[in-house]
């Protein structure tokens, strides 16, 4: 085996390890969410900092493989990917610090289920979790069918968040009083469409891999 061979092998299990410790943090932060376990919220905004390292160990990986041994074609192309994977779980992961810290702060001991359920929070949370399952396993498998898959997935967060605003304001109406709560959730509701975002992007960081097909600015992938 030659040595890059060596290294991007590493490499990949590096990012394969970094996916599934944001992945715990994702898992972590919605059911914090779900259950305003301010305990749980804070394992996540310990975590963080691991998240952080983790990141720049990586792109500091990434760097060193491409300075050393100046790869190219589909090698270069891995490189590349990892480096941008890395950035955007790296992302993914301050969301998921923003939801726990929303839970921290928030000082009622229960979310209104109805409204969880009306607003598609907690499909947003399942659905953004099925995402990372299905990218890591694309990764894991070499599969850029698997990463097609996630673009329908992200199609369906974006719509539930369009459709929560008008939902969060009738409620409002109805329910003055749990007005701060409101506009609390829609932050959250922001935060999990952008991670649905950062899924998208590692989605086509993939293909790109794999197919050599740049997707970026390609407009919503059916």
């Amino acid at each position: 085996m030659k040595y890059i061979e060596k290294e991007l092998e590493d490499l990949k299990t590096e990012v394969l390890e970094m996916w599934s410790l944001v992945h715990s943090q994702l898992n972590r932060a919605g059911e914090a969410l779900l259950t305003l376990d301010k305990d749980l919220a804070r394992e996540v905004i310990c975590r963080e900092k691991r998240v952080n390292a983790f990141e720049l160990k990586i792109d500091s990986d990434c760097e060193d493989i491409i300075a050393l041994y100046t790869p190219v074609a589909v090698d270069l192309r891995f490189v590349l990917a990892m480096l941008k994977i890395n950035t955007n779980l790296e992302r993914i992961a301050d969301f998921c610090e923003g939801m726990s810290r929303f839970v921290i702060d928030f000082p009622q001991i229960s979310l209104d289920a109805e409204l969880l359920d009306r607003t598609g929070i907690r499909e947003m949370i399942n659905t953004t979790k099925e995402m990372m399952e299905k990218g890591q396993s694309a990764l894991t498998e070499e599969n850029s069918s698997l990463a097609v898959g996630i673009f329908d997935m992200d199609n369906r967060v974006d719509e539930l968040n369009r459709q929560a605003t008008t939902i969060i304001a009738d409620y409002i109406q109805a329910n003055p009083d749990r007005a701060v709560e409101c506009l609390n959730l829609i932050s959250i509701i922001r935060k999990l469409e952008r991670v649905g975002d950062h899924c998208n992007n590692i989605a086509e960081e993939i293909i790109f891999y794999l197919d050599a097909k740049v997707l970026k600015h390609s407009g919503k992938k059916e």
